[in-house]
């Protein structure tokens, strides 16, 4: 079962993109010997790797990918990066896993087009712990799927993927301190709720259209509101950053705070180069001191769709590749198993000596250098007494 995992796993670790991809690495021979060198495994075929994961319950990678991620908080490597000096950035957010032109499973989400066409596809809710410099590592995942064992009138939704990834990641982190990031679908009572009941902080995209007597009353009070200035210069730019905001307005029964941020940023020579808004709802208590780590935390949400499923769409994971075309048990498998490859890829990244062949030549990329990896595992011959058990295939 280690093998088994193991290749799957460096499928991911290695970019493969498809599991063909990977079987033709693994039908060479200084491949396998070089991977059994270094890693001590053997290289299973990747039609033994999909009959495993078909029949292996998604949750027992979930809870691998927990475990695994305790123990990097354990060993610190989140905690300067903390909200607060506290709470662990956790951004909320789903994302397309593979779509289909007949139905994959009686899992599959419908959707129909103006011309009568259906598509079905799959979506997955992610909670991801995200960083200033770039991390986006999977905390629990909740795949957002429709129940064949019963009617229902509308589908699952985001919405009520949210509640039921709550639940999972309080059972795997029942004290670790959370802030959720999240963006302008997530503002609404039922948010509200769970977070108070799981004791969690939130900062919340707030849209023009989102709560509409909440606006009302910051329109209102924004005359009373406390501001601060901050400005921002590095090599080409300055960044004028104008912070508002207000304190207890209160929401059906609840007390929260509304943060505004106006950034401009200009060039060299005083031209505007552009000019954007956010605005957020949260239940931090807002002053002079944590309004501008407030408002700047909350634009991290952006990391889980960048560094993580962008990172994972477009630089070699495949998200959206169809590893699995029947089975949804396998492609659940699968996600898990992109999750923990590419939060090892992305430690590895960030090591000193990755960092300082980066800093070496200036056009260097992570992506040459992964092909560089591969090209060595594949080119260089190991000792040949280095002896391999048989792998048909």
């Amino acid at each position: 079962m280690g093998e088994i995992l193991a290749g799957a796993l460096f499928m991911y670790i290695f970019k493969e993109a498809s599991r063909n991809a990977y079987n033709n690495d693994r039908r060479e021979v200084n491949f396998r010997k070089n991977f059994f060198k270094y890693f001590g495994l053997n290289l299973p075929h990747a039609d033994a790797i999909d009959d495993v994961l078909r029949v292996l319950a998604p949750s027992e990678l979930e809870q691998l990918k927990a475990r695994l991620v305790a123990g990097l908080i354990e060993q610190k490597i989140f905690r300067k990066f903390r909200f607060l000096g506290k709470y662990y950035l956790v951004a909320v957010d789903a994302t397309g896993m593979a779509s289909f032109e007949q139905r994959h499973c009686n899992h599959c989400l419908t959707k129909t087009s103006k011309t009568g066409v259906v598509t079905y596809f799959h979506y997955v809710l992610e909670a991801k712990i995200v960083t200033s410099t770039g991390l986006s590592i999977s905390l629990a995942s909740e795949f957002i799927e429709n129940d064949p064992g019963r009617d229902y009138e509308k589908q699952d939704c985001e919405q009520k993927a949210f509640a039921r990834l709550a639940v999972k990641i309080k059972k795997y982190f029942p004290r670790l301190p959370i802030c959720i990031l999240a963006d302008g679908l997530y503002p609404n009572n039922s948010v509200f709720d769970i977070c108070a009941k799981n004791d969690w902080k939130f900062i919340i995209t707030l849209k023009d259209g989102n709560l509409k007597t909440f606006q009302t009353e910051v329109g209102l009070l924004r005359a009373t509101a406390s501001k601060r200035s901050i400005c921002r210069v590095d090599k080409t730019t300055r960044t004028n950053l104008e912070y508002t905001f207000l304190n207890d307005i209160e929401y059906k029964g609840r007390y929260f705070s509304w943060v505004e941020c106006m950034e401009t940023i200009v060039n060299i020579k005083g031209t505007e180069i552009s000019n954007q808004r956010f605005a957020y709802i949260t239940n931090v208590h807002q002053n002079l001191q944590n309004v501008a780590e407030t408002a700047d935390s909350g634009r991290l949400r952006w990391k889980i769709e960048n560094e993580g499923f962008n990172s994972q769409k477009n630089l070699g994971y495949a998200l959206e590749h169809k590893f699995s075309r029947t089975s949804f048990i396998a492609l659940q498998n699968y996600y898990h198993l992109m999750q923990i490859g590419h939060m090892i890829n992305q430690l590895v990244e960030r090591c000193n000596q990755v960092v300082d062949i980066l800093k070496e030549h200036s056009k260097q990329t992570i992506v040459d250098l992964w092909k560089k990896m591969m090209a060595y595992l594949i080119i260089f011959q190991c000792e040949d007494n280095l002896q391999i058990p048989y792998q048909p295939g």
